[in-house]
């Protein structure tokens, strides 16, 4: 016990302890807060969200809001949806499902417009002028994944007794993976022949382990919204939107690794490490677009986005339990073999510029009949941006050179039609999102499918929409990287796939006035 004691005063001179930030905050999040599809009302949703050039939609003003300008009276609308996502994960060869259902609201928004009539639209220029205000959801987060399999190459544990050899001073610090990993005896440490101090972790994958990693996401951005713009000549639209999205994401993370031996007498059995997080920001934007009618039967837009200036938030819970066996009988500790250490909840500020975005749009009007349009999108992910405070300035720079390596521009096309039958419309969309990294094993290109069906009414109208997403991605339980002393090769943590199905169901209620 008292040796254990020892080791945080006998290294503290001449070293530094460091605190991880809140949520160690890397490229992944960088890229979560940059990855939207528009998720608005149930009519956007069932041609596939390419709005860009067609307007008239509440969701368009999140996009081109040069969209506003086709409106020619008031309107209400209100979107609830039905979010059905899974996931099928292969880790060191096995596989195993996981699914999640949640409810979220997509859109609620009212559009006031003072539409010309009689001698007033003859000699007026300006046809119309539209003030809106309201909510999109613009990114879901909802989605849950695990996988597990058997490891003979590395352990979990590697993660604590790495940051332990860094930074020893942190070795009673539970705000860090040292910290953790000494006080819940799954990392220790011995004097060699030469009095040299040594660190080693217990679980021995030689004689291999089962791991096991559950992710549970859930949250979004929703973009509040406020938009004007006007309809000149009948020829040309303009449109601004102030956007003030908001982030909520909550995560839970489990990770246990259980030895496969079989031995109950080499000082491991298993060890659960637990972590919560709450990410909360509100950021500000602003998009400008244009819609010009070439002919009663074609017109084409374009809109830019500026970057979104987040305000962030993080509250991070962690902890672990682990049975050590006989080992703390060992060290003096007693025979009970398990110890549960929670660390201190921790909060951390900090802010996140997310990308620019262009959109370039056309569709083609088929009378009274429907439409055909088509947007294309692109988005710069390696530009997104943290900002921390001074204290880890040198993360901050770390992190982004990350980003910047990590992420290239994305080319998005989203594709939709539809085509009315009196008071019946009926909506086919389809949409591709490039894969935002630069090494393409990391990731894959996101394909959407959507469909819809809508009714209208003289001041009310009703539609279903419902689109499907499929992506793939990869992803490592741990990373480890030992100091250069410590002169051990590179680490062999398995890759585990994740193939994702993501269902969106929405219903969409709007009233004419």
């Amino acid at each position: 016990m008292i040796g254990r004691t020892l080791l945080f005063t006998s290294v503290l001179i001449g070293a530094t302890g460091f605190a991880w930030l809140a949520s160690a905050q890397d490229e992944s999040d960088a890229l979560r807060y940059s990855l939207l599809s528009p998720q608005g009302t149930a009519r956007s949703i069932g041609f596939g969200g390419a709005l860009g050039a067609i307007g008239g939609d509440f969701s368009s003003l999140g996009v081109n809001p040069a969209g506003i300008g086709v409106y020619r009276s008031s309107e209400l609308t209100f979107t609830p949806s039905l979010k059905l996502n899974s996931s099928s994960s292969t880790y060191t060869g096995a596989a195993t499902d996981d699914n999640a259902t949640r409810f979220n609201i997509n859109n609620l928004g009212v559009v006031f417009t003072s539409a010309a009539t009689g001698k007033r639209y003859n000699n007026s220029k300006w046809k119309s002028a539209s003030f809106g205000i309201g909510i999109n959801r613009i990114a879901d987060f909802n989605s849950n994944h695990v996988y597990s399999g058997y490891n003979s190459s590395s352990s979990a544990s590697e993660v604590f007794v790495t940051d332990l050899m860094n930074y020893p001073a942190d070795s009673l610090n539970l705000a860090t993976f040292a910290g953790l990993g000494f006080s819940s005896f799954l990392t220790n440490y011995y004097y060699d022949t030469n009095g040299t101090m040594s660190f080693y972790f217990l679980p021995n994958f030689q004689t291999g382990l089962n791991q096991t990693r559950k992710v549970e996401q859930r949250g979004g951005i929703t973009d509040v919204n406020i938009s004007f713009g006007g309809n000149y000549m009948e020829k040309l639209m303009l449109g601004a939107t102030i956007g003030i999205p908001t982030i909520r994401y909550l995560r839970d993370v489990t990770l246990r690794e259980e030895d496969a031996s079989g031995n109950p007498n080499n000082d491991f059995s298993y060890f659960e490490y637990k972590e919560s997080l709450k990410t909360t920001g509100t950021g500000i934007n602003l998009k400008l677009g244009f819609i010009y009618n070439f002919t009663s039967n074609f017109r084409a837009g374009a809109a830019f986005h500026t970057p979104t200036f987040f305000g962030m938030t993080d509250v991070q819970n962690r902890s672990i339990t682990s049975n050590t066996e006989g080992f703390k009988d060992y060290l003096g500790y007693g025979p009970d073999p398990f110890t549960h250490v929670d660390a201190d909840p921790n909060e951390y500020n900090y802010s996140i510029i997310t990308p620019w975005r262009a959109v370039l749009s056309a569709a083609g009007i088929i009378g009274k009949y429907g439409f055909i349009s088509m947007d294309y999108e692109f988005v710069d992910y390696s530009s997104a941006r943290f900002s921390f405070d001074d204290l880890h300035s040198y993360d901050e720079e770390e992190v982004n050179n990350g980003i910047k390596a990590m992420y290239k521009g994305g080319h998005n096309v989203r594709l939709g039609g539809e085509v009315r039958f009196d008071i019946v419309m009926f909506r086919l969309g389809f949409g591709y999102y490039s894969n935002p990294y630069k090494n393409t094993a990391l990731g894959s290109e996101r394909l959407n499918y959507s469909a819809g069906v809508g009714l209208r009414f003289d001041n009310i109208f009703f539609d279903l929409g419902f689109n499907h997403t499929s992506a793939t991605m990869t992803e490592k339980p741990y990373v480890v990287i030992y100091p250069e002393s410590a002169n051990v090769d590179p680490v062999d943590v398995p890759t585990a796939t994740m193939k994702n199905s993501y269902n969106n169901l929405a219903m969409t209620v709007g009233v004419k006035f």
